[in-house]
């Protein structure tokens, strides 16, 4: 059985196919120009897969996942140029007489944890996972099912209380300023230093500014959810990074609620290679033909 995958990311789109056993037997990935552009090579890509059975898009946001809405399918009112308003199940659908799972990337990512937990014997029944690069997101998984009803959640927006050494920092968010989003994506750090993250070493002060807020992030998310385990990925989280962030994390905590050992709570995804939406992927399609 072949099922095909699509994460569409605002920079880049990552396409695959794989079958049942989550198991990547081809991809490619281009940037993110126009949608009549991508989404049409997203269709050449999976036109040379003749036994395709089903695609699942995680993609970028906000879009609508409500199935009543007129606008299902569709990226809605995004800030990236050019794509607010796409119709991006409904233009897959008139080239594939498949099903087509649609969610947002996080939630795909979410959902390749939560699958991947159980392969590695974990059998989480819940988690979160936040997604740290050019935007932050977050999805959560309880029991096989995405939290969210009128709409996704979108836990890169939420309010955290402003570190004392970093209060001049208005933030990048066009919609917020200095939310979560605001404050610690990767952009940021070229608004705060004129360097790219990749360049800013790791005892720059910038990251331990960065840890509080990211840790304010798990707080939250553990005093109103108390999943089974909080997951970072993305291109600003690294190991060393995640270690601040769990050493801020215990400081706010200040052991008020029992989460376990902190390096088995806050941790780095286990697919490889920020793989993890690839995974949900496949195993969302295959959910959407067993539907």
């Amino acid at each position: 059985m072949l099922l095909g995958s699509i994460e569409a990311g605002g920079t880049k789109f990552v396409c695959a196919v794989g079958n049942e056993d989550y198991r990547i037997m081809d991809s490619t990935k281009f940037p993110t120009t126009t949608p009549a552009e991508t989404l049409q090579k997203c269709i050449d890509y999976f036109k040379q897969f003749n036994d395709l059975q089903a695609i699942s898009i995680a993609s970028f946001g906000p879009i609508e996942i409500r199935r009543n809405s007129p606008k299902y399918g569709y990226i809605t009112n995004t800030p990236k140029p050019g794509w607010a308003d796409t119709d991006f199940v409904g233009t897959l659908k008139k080239a594939f007489n498949v099903p087509i799972a649609w969610t947002t990337d996080v939630n795909g990512s979410a959902y390749g944890e939560y699958v991947l937990s159980t392969l590695f014997n974990q059998r989480l029944r819940s988690l979160v996972y936040f997604t740290i690069g050019t935007g932050v997101g977050g999805g959560a998984v309880v029991d096989g099912h995405f939290l969210g009803d009128l709409g996704h959640p979108e836990m890169g927006h939420i309010r955290v209380k402003r570190h004392p050494d970093d209060l001049d920092f208005p933030g990048i968010c066009p919609f917020h300023g200095d939310c979560l989003e605001g404050l610690v994506s990767g952009p940021t750090f070229e608004a705060r230093t004129g360097k790219k993250g990749q360049d800013v070493p790791l005892d720059d002060h910038v990251w331990d500014i960065m840890a509080y807020y990211v840790a304010q992030a798990a707080l939250d998310t553990t005093l109103m959810m108390r999943p089974g385990k909080i997951i970072f990925g993305g291109g600003v989280v690294s190991e060393p990074f995640l270690a601040k962030v769990r050493d801020e994390f215990a400081k706010l905590l200040d052991n008020y609620v029992e989460v376990g050992d902190l390096k088995d709570y806050i941790t780095m995804p286990l697919a490889k290679n920020n793989g993890s939406a690839t995974i949900g992927n496949f195993a969302l399609a295959l959910k959407a033909i067993l539907e």
